[in-house]
């Protein structure tokens, strides 16, 4: 646990968090900051930065976590599907310094766009981007 992590802290009792799954290696609260009702984070116990420093084992629990409770999300809270967000780094809207996934409902009538809708890219660009990727 890292002393000046936000969900370490809730992790440790020290801050309060609302709590609605957990197992012996992730947790998931409600986050306090909603983008619509039922929004919730998923984390591993396990203090970890970001997506770039989370070993395999704990990327792999919490993101099963996160599956049980979208499943959960569509049984009782009857959305019509769910986002999965995580963001690594200041630049993609890390705000917390520990590995944390979003799990977010969505309702039909909900007017969320996140960040954006995505728009079609040229092939030209998409072959060379897949380039880079490729090395």
């Amino acid at each position: 646990m890292a002393d000046d992590c936000v969900f370490c802290s809730i992790l440790a009792g020290d801050m309060p968090g609302e709590v609605i799954q957990e197992d012996e290696h992730t947790v998931a609260f409600m986050d306090i900051n909603p983008w619509t009702r039922g929004h919730a984070v998923v984390i591993p116990r396990r203090h970890s930065r970001n997506l770039f420093d989370i070993d395999d084992e704990d990327l792999g629990r919490t993101t099963m976590a996160a599956r049980r409770l979208a499943l959960t999300m569509r049984e009782r809270l009857d959305c019509d599907g769910v986002n999965l967000l995580n963001a690594a780094e200041p630049v993609a809207w890390q705000t917390i310094w520990h590995f944390h996934l979003h799990v977010i409902p969505r309702y039909a009538d909900d007017p969320l766009e996140l960040p954006t809708r995505p728009e079609r890219a040229e092939p030209k660009v998409l072959a060379e981007v897949a380039r880079e990727l490729r090395g």
